[in-house]
C-alpha cells in the first residue's frame, strides 16, 4: 500500500494576512503524514509593484510578467512570504525547506510563447523533481514551494502556484496516494460569493463549463479549477478546494470529480 501525501497551496488572503496565515499553519502542521506547502502571494506582489510604480497585469487570473515584474515576484514570492511561512512552521516544530524551482533543480519550465497574448517572463512547466521532493519527504523535511522556476540556462520565471501544485502533485502521485487541497479564504466555489452558505458540494468537467458561461466561475478561480481537473485526469486521488478551517474538519469544501 502506498504512503499518503497531501500537498496545499494556499493563497488569496490566507498567505497575505498575518492572523490568516498562522491559523493556515497551525491547521497545516495538524495534517498527518507526508506533506507539501505550495504558496501564492500575488497580492502582495502588486501592492509592492504599485509602490515602484510597475503596473500589474492579468488575463483570466494570470499575471503578465515583464522584466521588472519579474523582479518583484521573486523577491516577493521566494523572499518575504516563503521565509515567512517557513519561519511560521519552524515555530510550530514542523521542519520546512523553503524552494523555488531553481533549487536542486526542483522545476523546470519554459517562457511560454507568444500566442495572442505576450506573458512575458511566465514559465510552463516541463519537469518536476520526483526524485529531489522524494528524498526530502523521506528526510523528513517539508517542502515549502515558492511559484518561481526556472528554464535550466539561468532564466528565472514566474509560474502560477496552482499550476505548480497540480505538478507537483501529478508527479507524486507515481509514488504516493496524493490529496491536493487548493486553500483560500472562501470555504469551496461558491453560487453566490457573498454567501458562505452557497457553497457548491462538488463540481464535475460538465458544472465548470456551465459555471464559467454563467459568469459565476472567472477570474483566478478558473485556473484553479482547470489545474485540479488535469491533475485528477492524470492520477491524483483527490481535489479539494476549501478554506484554513476545512483541513482540519475532514476536508470539509468543493470536491472535483470527474464524472
Amino acid at each position: 500500500m502506498r504512503d499518503n501525501l497531501t500537498i496545499v497551496k494556499v493563497g488569496g488572503n490566507v498567505v497575505e494576512e498575518e492572523a490568516s496565515l498562522k491559523s493556515l499553519l497551525k491547521d497545516f502542521s495538524r495534517i498527518a503524514g507526508n506533506k507539501i506547502l505550495v504558496h501564492g502571494g500575488g497580492k502582495t506582489a502588486t501592492i509592492l509593484s504599485e509602490k515602484l510604480g510597475i503596473e500589474a497585469k492579468k488575463v483570466d487570473g494570470r499575471r503578465i510578467t515583464d522584466a521588472e515584474t519579474l523582479k518583484v515576484v521573486t523577491m516577493v514570492y521566494a523572499g518575504l512570504v516563503n521565509k515567512n511561512i517557513v519561519a511560521g512552521l519552524q515555530a510550530l516544530g514542523n521542519n520546512a525547506i523553503g524552494l523555488t524551482g531553481a533549487d536542486l533543480d526542483m522545476i523546470t519550465a519554459i517562457k511560454r510563447p507568444v500566442k495572442e497574448i505576450d506573458y512575458g517572463y511566465v514559465g510552463d512547466i516541463k519537469t518536476v523533481n520526483f526524485q529531489a521532493l522524494n528524498e526530502l519527504i523521506e528526510e523528513g523535511a517539508i517542502p515549502v514551494m515558492a511559484p518561481i522556476t526556472h528554464d535550466g540556462h539561468g532564466q528565472l520565471l514566474n509560474t502560477n502556484a496552482d499550476t505548480i501544485a497540480s505538478e507537483i502533485a501529478v508527479a507524486m502521485s507515481r509514488e504516493y496516494e496524493v490529496r491536493l487541497i487548493f486553500c483560500f479564504e472562501k470555504s469551496g466555489v461558491l453560487m453566490n460569493e457573498a454567501d458562505e452558505h452557497s457553497k457548491i458540494s462538488e463540481i464535475n468537467p460538465e458544472l465548470f463549463e456551465q459555471l464559467k458561461s454563467d459568469g459565476i466561475v472567472s477570474g483566478g478561480m478558473i485556473p484553479k479549477l482547470s489545474d485540479g481537473f488535469a491533475a485528477l485526469h492524470r492520477g491524483v486521488k483527490v481535489v479539494v478546494i476549501t478554506n484554513p478551517a476545512g483541513i482540519s474538519e475532514g476536508l470539509r469544501g468543493t470536491r472535483l470529480v470527474l464524472e
